[in-house]
């Protein structure tokens, strides 16, 4: 009996440590992936997620990513790589959900709608503008197969970092640089319909001021910028979703354009 134990551990000694190595990543990323990785879900329920991940992961990368295993101390440099590259491209899935929140802070706080409705998502208080969009938005991409776009992104890590090394300062610099400034550049041009509005608001409150310096233009403003806003929500909401879950599906079938592969 021990004999065969042995052999059985002898032969799947391999496995096992690659399946661990895989493990650290997927684990990694999936503290902070969208859905799967939220705060309201349980610790419990993400190592089970992440756990699924992992035997879904595994056998793509098996025969191509190199699983180095040292003995002693020096295997606790690549656990600790494993899981920085797992938090690392983690990462810029969570922007796309901070895309959508600034988003909508930005939709909100033009329309005066921060202050007015305000809400929390998470431990997080934002606007409950935000708030609709992250949510529906979330939904939306989860109904569009999230789980088979994270695992197929979680492959296409190990093109840009294979297993047990540490992502160079060059890629770590350039990808962040690149995917913070997308973030920012989305988020504006989603809320650019309540900007626009919000400008336009503006200047014809500032012309009927001075044309009409006795007419209180405040009280008359206030609901109609409300009433727009709620009304342009509405309207543009649809519009917005869809061409955040298509970026967002799209970066997890081509990670950064594929230019580092």
């Amino acid at each position: 009996m021990t004999f065969e134990l042995l052999q059985f551990i002898e032969k799947y000694n391999d496995s096992a440590a690659g399946l661990f190595l895989v493990f650290l990543r997927v684990s990694g990323a999936m503290s902070l992936v969208p859905a799967f990785g939220d705060q309201m879900v349980p610790v419990r329920v993400k190592l089970v997620m992440a756990v699924m991940f992992t035997l879904v992961v595994y056998p793509a990368i098996a025969q191509t990513a190199y699983l180095p295993i040292d003995a002693g101390f020096g295997f606790i440099p690549i656990i600790l790589s494993e899981i920085a590259v797992g938090l690392f491209f983690g990462l810029f899935l969570r922007m796309f959900i901070l895309t959508l929140q600034m988003a909508g802070t930005m939709a909100a706080q033009s329309t005066s709608l921060s202050q007015i409705f305000g809400g929390s998502a998470g431990n997080d208080p934002q606007p409950a503008m935000a708030h609709l969009l992250v949510i529906s938005g979330v939904a939306l991409a989860t109904l569009l197969g999230l789980h088979v776009h994270i695992a197929n992104y979680l492959i296409l890590t190990y093109g840009f970092v294979p297993a047990g090394e540490f992502p160079s300062s060059e890629i770590v610099a350039e990808i962040g640089i690149s995917q913070i400034t997308t973030a920012f550049a989305s988020a504006f041009t989603l809320a650019a319909p309540f900007i626009i509005a919000s400008l336009l608001y503006n200047v014809t409150l500032g012309i009927i001021n001075r044309a009409m310096p006795q007419l209180m233009v405040a009280f008359v403003g206030a609901p109609a910028i409300t009433a727009a806003g709620l009304a342009l929500l509405m309207i543009s909401s649809p519009l917005i979703l869809s061409v955040w879950s298509a970026t967002f599906l799209d970066f997890m079938s081509s990670p950064f354009g594929g230019t580092y592969e």
